[in-house]
């Protein structure tokens, strides 16, 4: 992947501003990207809100839940915010309950922010309804920041996954048009302790019906544990030792255990309907031994949190992944994917181009006129807020 050598921004400010250009030099910066120029047209929006008097108090959660039909002490307060933000049209009469056009504004609202779009004001929603025009306006900020500097249409196809909205897109980019040509949920690492780093590689094999080598922290802190306690599970699973000359041991025995806590053997288990990794797996090689895959679980795809995994990215709809990746290789039929998915039998595909992955991070987007916000999952927006704070401080005042 190609990528634009990183100017230096003092160099440049200070330079267009001996000369006068300013202006053009601002323009000329900008990413040439048309989520850049909605992002920016959303923070005027936003910024104009602060002063709404929709927020000049904050909305209460009623004593349970707001669900259609219930009656709501500032259900006025509540049409005015959600006009405000364009999630319900204006001029409309405030019904004496909550309903109606009210409750499919909610639900727009709550789809826009991340939520089970229930129509149900709960506490979760009643937070993002409650956050200050002035928080939005930063965090519209710090995404315009991000794709400054995010390797994004630096290919003519490539696949790009957003963390905080869990969510996995493929892009064609003709001329100045980008396409998306699928988009699906994911899973991807937990907040608290297996979080997915952002990185990008070009993706170089397909792998059917994988193996899943069990990585030695699975193995020591879950793993082990649970063979140790039900032996049973060895065999459900379809688990089986690889000695460290590569020799298979398909039995389980203390002494196996003992190797691979030792790091002499490691864990892995067979293809098949328990896999970990489903029936596929996509794979970009990085340091952190991060990939896409399948997943015998796809109910945790109904969840509207996805922080599920231990770091890699499970995916709705592999086959169509599948199908986008090898579109170049006609031999690859949808029913030959399926087929081979099915085959119980590992059998690893290179990709005639490398497909550039990116792993991303924004907890704000546009997309077909509309503005989503997300949760900063993992905490990033707060540290990329300090340290923009911090390094605009230390600017002389000249290009502060």
């Amino acid at each position: 992947m190609q990528r634009r050598p990183a100017p230096d921004a003092s160099s440049v400010l200070r330079e267009a501003v001996s000369q006068q250009r300013l202006p053009q030099a601002l323009a000329e910066a900008e990413p040439r990207i048309p989520m850049y120029a909605a992002l920016r047209r959303a923070l005027v929006a936003y910024r104009a809100l602060a002063d709404h008097p929709a927020w000049r108090g904050s909305l209460s959660m009623p004593r349970r839940k707001l669900s259609p039909g219930d009656a709501y002490d500032q259900l006025p307060v509540l049409a005015q915010r959600l006009e405000a933000l364009g999630d319900l049209p204006a001029g409309g009469a405030v019904p004496p309950r909550y309903e109606g056009t009210l409750v499919t504004a909610l639900q727009a609202f709550q789809e826009r922010h991340g939520l089970a779009a229930d129509g149900v004001l709960g506490a979760a929603t009643l937070q993002q309804l409650n956050v200050p025009p002035a928080r939005r306006v930063r965090q519209i900020e710090l995404g315009l920041e991000r794709l400054r500097w995010t390797p994004l249409l630096q290919a003519a196809r490539m696949v790009v996954v957003n963390v905080p909205e869990f969510v996995l897109r493929a892009y064609e980019v003709e001329g100045t048009q980008v396409r998306v040509r699928l988009q699906m949920k994911v899973i991807v690492g937990k907040a608290m302790d297996t979080r997915t780093p952002l990185f990008d590689e070009p993706m170089r094999f397909i792998e059917f019906s994988p193996y899943w080598n069990v990585p030695p922290s699975i193995a020591r802190g879950e793993v082990i544990p649970r063979l140790r306690r039900d032996p049973g599970y060895f065999d459900q699973q379809g688990f089986e030792f690889v000695t460290g000359s590569g020799e298979v041991v398909g039995s389980l025995s203390a002494g196996a255990l003992d190797a691979v806590l030792r790091g002499a053997w490691r864990i892995r288990q067979r293809p098949g309907p328990k896999n970990a990794l489903g029936d596929i797996k996509f794979v970009f090689p990085n340091k952190q031994n991060i990939y896409l895959h399948h997943t015998p679980a796809p109910q945790l795809f109904q969840q509207a949190r996805r922080d599920f995994s231990h770091g890699c990215i499970r995916i709705e709809a592999p086959v169509e992944l599948a199908k986008f990746v090898l579109q170049d290789s006609p031999e690859w039929s949808e029913e030959k994917i399926r087929e081979a998915m099915e085959a119980g039998v590992s059998r690893t595909i290179p990709l005639k181009h490398p497909l550039p992955v990116l792993i991303a991070y924004s907890t704000v987007i546009a997309k077909a006129g509309r503005l989503f916000f997300y949760s900063d999952l993992y905490g990033h927006d707060e540290v990329l807020d300090r340290a923009l704070r911090a390094r605009t401080a230390a600017l002389p005042s000249l290009i502060r």
